[in-house]
């Protein structure tokens, strides 16, 4: 398909969605499922009208889903309530780490055993699969800086981390495969691939968003104050901190979370925000006394905020696109066995129990626990994670039958959980 079809076609879908924008949301599925449906209609499944394929277009697969997980991350990293508490983050830490890690070997067992994968393989492709996505959740997840709902901040948070915490078993799989060097006993990458590059991460992160609120604060109230142009300059925190990252060995998309993290922090309490019943401060109420400070030259407007609604934007365009693709990506009379059953298993058994083994003497209740242990969607993050991994060197005939398995299972993840969000959100 040309230029000018794919124009076209982009086109037409971002008119209809942004013109039954509220039949969408009155109806019982997702916006994903739309641009789903609209790309398996069009591609390889029905009409034949564009394909994609990953294993011969992984670079430029791998830079759109890059790019949609590092927005995605910067938006979810900026609705985080201030100020941070360990035990508000204690429940998205466990999922993040402990109960990721879970899915990973549950997911790792399924395919040695039952689908009869090398072990290095299996590892891979728990890895690509167990990270809860970003992008894709966004009716589960928190809608604006203020939200307090605990579902809500618990999913968004852990999808947040866990794209990071994913990718060195990502790095494991290959290694065991060949692939890479993970050191002798996996010593190396214990010691660089998790331990340095989590807390690289969260380092740089860290000082970065921190350290860029404090700069946009001083320029807005020094004289000559100055004007700053915050959608540029969110878009350059991320490219610099996931760019600096990667270069120190540390995992860009937990740098990139961090810093919005710390950005959204630090102004928040430079501004002073007024503080709620549970000692989180205002984000709304800050916002407007920020504001009207800032009209009487006594305080600026904040970065994180004056950017997040772009950001959202370019979220909603990545996510239209990129589930578009994966609808030319899949032919539905080719979907193996495999993907079914790996499918049901991570849905029904490996995400619900490591979400309970995880969260084992916290003080969430059954009932939330539950809730969270159903809502992990698959999605752009286990895309961009598969091709890394065939831009690795995969061998062909393990890309092809990873590729089919984990595309189908991401496809099931968006109908399955896409069909029950709205009313078990409701519901609850």
């Amino acid at each position: 398909m040309g230029t000018n079809q794919w124009f076209l076609l982009i086109g037409c879908v971002m008119l209809a969605r942004g013109l039954a924008a509220t039949t969408i949301s009155r109806s019982p599925f997702t916006s994903a499922i739309v641009y789903l449906g609209v790309g398996i209609l069009f591609g390889p499944s029905v009409l034949n009208v564009f394909g994609f394929d990953p294993t011969t277009q992984s670079a430029l697969l791998k830079l759109l889903t890059e790019i949609a997980l590092l927005i995605s991350l910067f938006s979810a990293g900026i609705k985080m309530p201030v100020p941070f508490k360990f035990r508000r983050w204690d429940v998205p830490l466990r999922l993040a780490w402990l109960s990721m890690s879970l899915t990973v070997g549950m997911v790792a067992l399924f395919g040695y055993y039952v689908l009869d994968l090398p072990a290095g393989a299996a590892v891979l492709l728990g890895g690509i699969l167990a990270p809860t996505d970003p992008v894709l959740a966004t009716d589960v997840q928190v809608r604006h800086a203020g939200d307090k709902d605990q579902l809500r901040f618990t999913l968004t948070c852990e999808a947040g981390m866990n794209d990071g915490s994913a990718f060195p078993f990502v790095i494991l799989g290959l290694g065991m495969l060949g692939l890479g060097d993970t050191g002798d006993y996996h010593l190396h990458w214990l010691l660089v691939d998790v331990l340095w590059a989590t807390g690289g991460a969260v380092l740089v992160g860290v000082a970065a968003g921190a350290g860029l609120a404090r700069l946009g604060w001083k320029l807005r109230i020094v004289e000559p104050r100055h004007e700053i142009m915050d959608d540029l300059v969110g878009l350059g925190m991320i490219a610099v901190v996931y760019g600096t990252a990667s270069l120190i060995k540390a995992s860009g998309f937990l740098a990139v979370f961090f810093a919005a993290v710390a950005l959204r922090q630090t102004e928040l309490i430079l501004a002073g925000a007024p503080k709620d019943r549970h000692g989180l401060m205002e984000p709304d109420t800050a916002k407007s006394e920020v504001a009207k400070a800032s009209e009487t030259h006594e305080a600026p407007l904040t970065v994180s905020a004056e950017s997040l609604v772009f950001k959202e934007h370019l979220e909603r365009l990545s996510e239209l696109t990129l589930v578009l693709v994966l609808g030319g990506m899949l032919t539905l009379k080719e979907m193996p066995w495999e993907a079914l059953a790996l499918a049901a298993f991570l849905f029904v058994i490996a995400r619900p129990v490591s979400v309970h083994l995880g969260l084992i003497g916290s003080d969430t209740s059954m009932r939330l626990r539950g809730m969270t242990g159903w809502f992990g969607v698959r999605g752009i993050g286990s895309i961009f994670y598969l091709v890394f991994a065939i831009e690795a060197g995969l061998p062909a005939d393990l890309a092809v039958r990873l590729t089919n398995i984990s595309l189908f299972v991401i496809m099931l993840s968006i109908l399955v959980h896409g069909f029950s969000v709205k009313p078990l959100m409701d519901r609850r």
